[in-house]
């Protein structure tokens, strides 16, 4: 196991033992938490962690690095909230508890991209590491408010996965889009609108502000989708168009 494997356990190790007992103490005891929600929850960490180890290891990566650090900090949180929201189906939750893990969840969103800026350690993986955690915040989120506002709204978590499943069958689907600082205030807006509905929100208000960013989405990947089709119906003649592998660097809104 490579050193920077190592890391990426301990750093998830480390938030683990940090936020699970502190989201059991904010919860009112470990009892207020169904038990369904800690095994959901222990058993994210244990798949993203693997997963993140094995996408290190076909990178040749030699550092992980404080940016992808906050970022494993972003994911235990959401591994929480998936447990919860999880739970929420079979037994009541302490909603202040999921709201409170949302929050942070979405403000450090702004705070990795920063950081790997500052210290100048960017690299397609932590994009692409930021990119998934945010994406299935996303559609844990939108599950959740959909039993209140409707099916409707899981659109907005699945409308990222439906463009990964696109780009599986139609390989130049799959081309590089060009870099778009729009996709992250969409993401954002998103984000922020399904925190609104699930800290109970009045229904009207959850609703309008939960419309705008699927509407915000539909535009944002719309607009990718329409890139793509033009790319390839403008290469050139005669010639196979051959899409520049993205490695992972699926668009977010």
């Amino acid at each position: 196991m490579r050193t920077v494997q190592r890391e990426a356990i301990g750093w998830a190790a480390l938030w683990g033992i940090l936020v699970l007992p502190l989201a059991a103490l904010a919860a009112g005891g470990v009892s207020a938490v169904p038990l369904t929600a800690w095994l959901i929850a222990a058993a994210y960490l244990i798949v993203t962690t693997l997963l993140l180890m094995r996408g290190l290891r076909r990178r040749g990566a030699v550092r992980f690095g404080l940016a992808n650090a906050v970022t494993s900090l972003r994911s235990t949180l959401v591994g929480l909230i998936t447990g919860l929201v999880v739970a929420s189906f079979l037994a009541p939750i302490p909603v202040p508890l999921l709201v409170g893990l949302t929050v942070p969840a979405l403000a450090l969103d702004a705070v990795d991209g920063w950081v790997a800026r500052r210290t100048h350690s960017t690299s397609e993986l932590g994009a692409r590491f930021d990119m998934e955690v945010d994406a299935f915040l996303l559609l844990v989120l939108s599950a959740y408010v959909a039993r209140d506002l409707g099916l409707w709204v899981l659109t907005i978590g699945l409308l990222r996965y439906a463009f990964v499943a696109v780009g599986w069958m139609l390989p130049w689907f799959r081309a590089r889009l060009p870099y778009r600082y729009w996709r992250k205030v969409v993401t954002a807006v998103a984000g922020i609108a399904l925190a609104l509905a699930v800290s109970g929100a009045p229904g009207p208000v959850a609703a309008g502000a939960v419309g705008v960013a699927l509407a915000l989405l539909l535009e944002s990947f719309g607009r990718d989708a329409v890139w793509l089709v033009r790319q390839r119906t403008l290469a050139p003649a005669g010639l196979a168009w051959r899409p520049r592998r993205s490695r992972g660097r699926w668009p977010t809104p």
